[in-house]
């Protein structure tokens, strides 16, 4: 299952999502764990070292090793260097699983012990001096989105994304590969005007969203987030000493979590199992063309100087059973048109 944190800056949204992987983790599942947020905090909430945090191997800076190893011998796809962010995979491409070993993972990831179990942590990497004025955040990402479109999960198998801050994960077509989306929100104003963006955004696309409220205080909270997203809301967190002290560099066995905050971790994975059952791999595999279309079009092709159209492999579809280089999970007329005029959802 493939699941993201959003939300406002200053919501809470790296910290849900360390507990949720600690949560996966203590109860033995495979995680990968991603932080594709500008601000790279990720590390840190689940417990490393600053200077270990620090050292971890940014994707953006492996992205040549990446295009080149999931190119595999897909003959639409003419060399690596025209590979783009959304690039779709086809017969022939190499597909990325959670539970093996690879290059990619070699190059990018890193394991992260967690009360005995362990996670593979893989960072983008953060905005450096070098880049300002140069290039926009948005093509560190790109790594995670075409890492997220050649990558088969399964079930009880979980890629957890911490994502940029606010509306941001909009400017990709990566908010659509997700099977569930948890959204923080504080009880305020500001907290839930993130959850009626991305609500509107994202209404086209068929996006699994669940509000998660953090810092809830008491009811008068519970009742103003309420009113304010509807069913959407799934759960409420209040106050942790848990994880202030996990804030504080010494966090308790996991097992210390409060008992309600537990409860509430296991609400969302049981929200993120019921809509795994709900995953669509034709719409998935759909939606991914679509987007490659818009980014091909929009500036993919003026930049690699190839028809990136051409990189379509119209009877591909991307399934749990997919192999490599095989015509397994195929059918003719699930992308009937994607060349022309794609539809979203």
């Amino acid at each position: 299952m493939k699941i993201a944190f959003v939300g406002k800056g200053g919501s809470g949204k790296t910290t849900l999502s360390s507990l949720f992987i600690r949560h996966l983790a203590a109860a033995g599942a495979p995680v990968i764990a991603v932080d594709a947020d500008i601000n790279q905090h990720l590390g840190a909430a689940l417990g490393l070292a600053e200077d270990r945090a620090a050292a971890l191997p940014a994707m953006g800076a492996q992205l040549p090793l990446i295009k080149d190893y999931l190119r595999g011998s897909n003959p639409r796809i003419a060399s690596a260097e025209t590979m783009i962010k959304t690039t779709p995979p086809g017969r022939g491409s190499r597909l990325l699983r959670v539970r093996e070993d690879n290059p990619v993972y070699e190059a990018c990831a890193r394991p992260v012990e967690l009360d005995g179990s362990a996670v593979r942590l893989m960072v983008t990497g953060p905005f450096t001096e070098a880049d300002l004025g140069v290039s926009c955040y948005h093509s560190k990402v790109g790594a995670v989105e075409l890492c997220l479109n050649h990558l088969v999960d399964g079930r009880g198998e979980f890629v957890v994304v911490d994502m940029t801050a606010g509306s941001d994960s909009f400017a990709s077509g990566m908010f659509t590969r997700f099977d569930m989306t948890f959204l923080v929100a504080e009880p305020t104003r500001k907290g839930v005007s993130v959850y009626r963006q991305y609500k509107e955004y994202a209404r086209d696309f068929g996006v699994a969203l669940a509000v998660v409220g953090n810092k809830v205080q008491g009811q008068d909270d519970i009742d103003f987030l309420r009113a304010e997203v509807g069913d959407d809301l799934l759960v409420t967190v209040g106050q942790s000493d848990w994880v202030r002290a996990m804030e504080k560099g010494r966090p308790p066995r996991f097992e210390a979590l409060e008992a309600p905050n537990r409860e509430a971790l296991a609400a969302m994975s049981a929200a993120a199992d019921a809509s795994y059952e709900r995953r669509d791999w034709e719409r998935y595999t759909r939606q991914m063309v679509h987007f490659h279309l818009k980014n091909a079009a929009g500036w993919g092709n003026a930049k690699t100087g190839a028809d990136l159209a051409d990189q379509v492999d119209p009877d591909f579809v991307l399934r749990e059973d997919t192999r490599e280089g095989t015509r397994e999970s195929t059918r003719e007329d699930t992308l009937a048109g994607a060349t022309g005029s794609p539809q979203p959802a």
